[in-house]
């Protein structure tokens, strides 16, 4: 079992993104995607998942709110021997980056 946790950055602004919500799924190699925990970031952009997720397929849904990319969605693959997953995203008017965190 590892951690998962999240920082959302507004690149235009220069500033964190708080209070965004951000919905955490493992996605089953059949398909059929479930929900596991939903958090809210923080005054700093950033949330911590406290459920602890196994190896495999995730995905984070960021709503963003934003007038082009209203809905992010970033899969990642989660390897169970690392003890802890930062995935970071910037978001900008028309773009939006992610990148693993440490």
């Amino acid at each position: 079992m590892t951690t998962l946790s999240t920082h959302v950055l507004d690149a235009a602004a220069g500033s964190p993104r708080a209070d965004l919500e951000v919905v955490l799924e493992v996605v089953p190699a059949g398909g059929g995607a479930a929900e596991l925990e939903r958090v809210r970031t923080d005054a700093d952009g950033r949330a911590r998942f406290a459920t602890a997720v196994e190896g495999g397929h995730h995905a984070l849904t960021f709503a963003t709110g934003t007038a082009f990319h209203p809905v992010v969605r970033v899969d990642v693959t989660v390897d169970p021997a690392e003890p802890h997953h930062h995935v970071a995203l910037l978001l900008s008017p028309f773009a939006y980056t992610t990148y693993k965190g440490s």
